[in-house]
């Protein structure tokens, strides 16, 4: 291979400087280690209640279960985050997560069958996901340097969705037919014990600047600071919509099971879009030298209602898999611009607040995605369900888009804040 072909290899594969600190290496792993086990509880929880109600609806339920903690708990967890020590809250938070693994083994192991029982402890799962995720994303830029940001969101990213491609692949063999959902439990607290160990390694992350006392008065400041800044604002809406309508997750128990003969298929089907984001976070050098960011995130979600759409249609599981696959490498690059926008821009004593409207729209999003796809499903099909979702997604994303132009047009190279850093330990 010649000296230039390898030059432009480097080029595009993925920028790990990020790794060179401690703690985001800490984090980095104790995150993708971590969401192995989310992953494979996800798919577990997911499973039980098809197996115990034979419906997707409830399936598509859990994401309205979800969704009314996820809101609340993330915008208080981001006021939260901007006003105490950002480890301490995430450790916290950490600590209940691993609590509430614990009681949905307990249920399993009982052999209890209770869907409410199941419904309230992730509620409990999302309460506690909806506080450390907003904290652990306003610590990366107190430990990195601004032009760093979009590599770490990156790493950070194509780490998590390894584990959430390998989550459900050990889901579909640990489960398969035998319905053992206890062991996902117990195999999902093992591992969140490093993400614990990450959160207890951090420096202490004192609040910086001027500081708001939590509460409804500093998450409606964080709400006002987002609707005047069409940028930040288009940045969560055209990631809603691509969620809303486009996200088929609530589907695949369904379809493993009635198209593809269950058991291991519905670990591929769960498995497919996050393989798609780490394959595309390895080839992602090229990220962080775009500066048309908001045309870029645009481009990658069309893209990625194109591929939803595309795979409702395909029959077969390997092309159903490769296709969401490619729509996985979209949201990747979806993900990692909103977030870099969002770190970029807003200034460092509201980064809290503005991680905890992302978490409420990065996750709140699927999970009302998840009860659109269940109830849509109920009434027209499965088939109908995913396609029109995926369809509906591009066309609204391109109509929105072109109705902004200062969103397309923002330029990376002009953000409207500095992001401050803390030192590292020596070592």
């Amino acid at each position: 291979m010649s000296v230039g072909s390898l030059g432009r290899l480097r080029r595009l594969a993925a920028d790990t400087r990020p790794l060179s600190d401690r703690h985001f290496r800490r984090l980095f792993l104790g995150n993708g280690v971590s969401f192995i086990g989310f992953q494979l509880t996800a798919v577990a929880v997911a499973v039980q209640i098809y197996d115990i109600t034979r419906s997707s609806f409830y399936v598509g339920l859990l994401g309205l279960v979800g969704l009314v903690p996820l809101i609340g708990f993330g915008l208080w967890g981001g006021s939260v985050a901007d006003a105490v020590d950002r480890r301490l809250l995430l450790l916290v938070a950490s600590v209940v997560t691993w609590v509430v693994t614990g009681g949905l083994f307990l249920q399993s192991f009982l052999g209890l069958r209770d869907v409410w029982l199941i419904m309230v402890l992730v509620a409990v799962q999302s309460a506690a996901f909806a506080v450390a995720s907003p904290t652990r994303g306003a610590i990366y830029p107190r430990l990195l340097p601004r032009e760093l940001i979009p590599a770490a969101n990156t790493l950070t990213f194509t780490m998590s969705t390894f584990g959430m491609a390998v989550g459900p692949l050990i889901a579909g063999i640990v489960i398969g037919r035998g319905h053992h959902y206890s062991w996902a439990y117990a195999i999902d607290a093992l591992l969140f014990t490093v993400g614990l160990y990450a959160a207890l390694r951090l420096p202490k992350l004192p609040p910086t600047g001027e500081i708001t006392r939590p509460g409804l008065r500093s998450v409606i400041n964080g709400l006002r600071f987002i609707v005047t800044r069409p940028v930040l604002l288009m940045s969560f809406a055209v990631d809603i919509v691509a969620m809303v309508l486009a996200m088929p997750k609530a589907l695949f128990p369904e379809v493993g099971e009635t198209i593809f003969g269950g058991g291991p298929a519905i670990g591929w089907l769960y498995a497919s879009i996050p393989i798609g984001s780490v394959l595309g976070g390895v080839m992602s050098g090229w990220i962080g030298r775009v500066r048309r960011q908001g045309l870029a995130l645009t481009v990658a979600i069309i893209c990625w209602g194109a591929a939803v759409a595309l795979s409702g249609l395909a029959g077969q599981l390997w092309l159903v898999v490769a296709l969401l696959a490619v729509g996985g490498a979209a949201d990747l690059v979806s993900a990692v611009f909103r977030q870099t926008i969002l770190q970029t821009y807003a200034p460092e004593e509201m980064r809290g607040r503005m991680q905890g409207v992302f978490v409420v729209v990065v996750a709140g999003g699927p999970r009302l995605g998840d009860l659109r796809a269940g109830a849509t499903a109920a009434v027209f099909g499965a088939t109908v369900s995913w396609v029109a979702g995926g369809v509906l997604c591009a066309v609204v994303v391109a109509v929105v888009a072109v109705c902004v132009p200062s969103f397309l047009r923002y330029d990376a190279r002009a953000p409207a804040a500095t992001v401050g850093t803390v030192e590292s330990e020596p070592g």
